[in-house]
């Protein structure tokens, strides 16, 4: 379980594909911190730490995540968002995030305004039937947000200097996918109404 709040960037140091898997090494400055087997989001998606290496660390991503995110997509000197699991009787400073993707989405338009930068998002969601509400939350590359001018296939979110700043958005060009994990609870809620199949 995740909180959406990233406390660091990793750098892409090697990726190397074995069959249908790709292992990811990841140079980070909370790499001393972690331990094999512990769960780190990258990019919003929960990974396990396979190998520890100094300042680097490894990971190893299976067929259904490259298929389902865009951490197939990373190379070399890309950066990422990294969050480590939340521990029990933490704040929640962002929301419930479980780092399990949902589907990706295309940044449509990045607009600066007086303070924050606006940035707007395409998804599919006939293929999956997500959905986002005004004000609702959602995960966008493993940052927690709240979503404004929601509509059925796109909606956008306002970023903070600081937001900016430390996370991948100082990097996110439009036509850029991006990884978005829709708010839980308003999932369950979906599949309760008979939003979801």
């Amino acid at each position: 379980m995740f909180t959406g709040i990233i406390e660091t960037l990793g750098v892409v140091t090697n990726v190397v594909k074995e069959q249908e898997n790709v292992h990811l090494t990841i140079k980070s400055t909370i790499t001393n911190e972690l331990k094999i087997d512990q769960s780190v989001a990258h990019n919003g998606v929960c990974l396990t730490v396979v190998a520890i290496n100094n300042d680097e660390y490894t990971v190893t991503a299976i067929k259904e995540t490259l298929d389902k995110t865009n951490i197939g997509k990373l190379k070399n000197a890309n950066i990422v968002n990294l969050e480590r699991a939340m521990k029990l009787g933490d704040r929640l400073d962002g929301h419930i995030v479980q780092g399990h993707v949902d589907e990706t989405g295309t940044c449509k338009n990045i607009e600066d305004k007086n303070g924050s930068t606006v940035y707007t998002f395409e998804y599919n969601s006939d293929k999956n039937n997500n959905i986002t509400i005004e004000k609702g939350s959602i995960t966008v590359n493993g940052v927690s947000l709240t979503v404004v001018n929601s509509k059925k296939h796109e909606f956008s979110v306002a970023i903070i200097p600081y937001t900016k700043e430390h996370t991948t958005f100082k990097t996110l060009q439009v036509n850029d996918t991006v990884n978005l994990e829709f708010d839980v609870i308003g999932k369950y809620v979906a599949r309760l109404n008979g939003f979801n199949n």
